[in-house]
């Protein structure tokens, strides 16, 4: 068994890389607390959601660098690296998690504009006359 896990998810265009070590369950983003990175609830949930559906909140200490995006992109992409990490420590760990759907990295990006269009699927408003 390694000592520090390193692994890497990616959600829209953030990028997370998670460092994970047997620990207290101390969870560290960008040099903050998870509590203070992701003050809403729901996202905190979402980026924990790994550890919680595993069980394993409080055996790991987990320091995490993110980068990109907005902040649901981010906690989408710290929850894929937490799950990724979870997997390399523990092999069945695999099978909870990969029905839960937090392996498969969520490949919907942000459509390009378009030239001739206000958006990407918006048109100029039509004028008749």
């Amino acid at each position: 068994m390694k000592e520090v896990i390193d692994t890497v998810g990616r959600r829209k265009t953030s990028v997370a890389r998670a460092f994970m070590i047997p620990g207290k369950g101390r969870v560290i983003v960008n040099k903050l607390p998870i509590e203070e990175y992701f003050k809403d609830e729901f996202k905190r949930q979402q980026a924990l959601r790994p550890l919680v559906i595993t069980e394993r909140a409080e055996e790991f200490d987990i320091k995490i660098n993110v980068q990109g995006g907005g902040v649901s992109g981010q906690s989408g992409a710290v929850s894929l690296a937490i799950a990724r990490a979870l997997t390399e420590f523990d092999e069945t760990a695999r099978v909870i998690l990969k029905t839960e759907k937090l392996l498969t990295r969520d490949p919907r990006m942000v459509e390009r504009k378009k030239f001739g269009r206000k958006k990407a699927r918006k048109r100029f408003q039509f004028s008749k006359r």
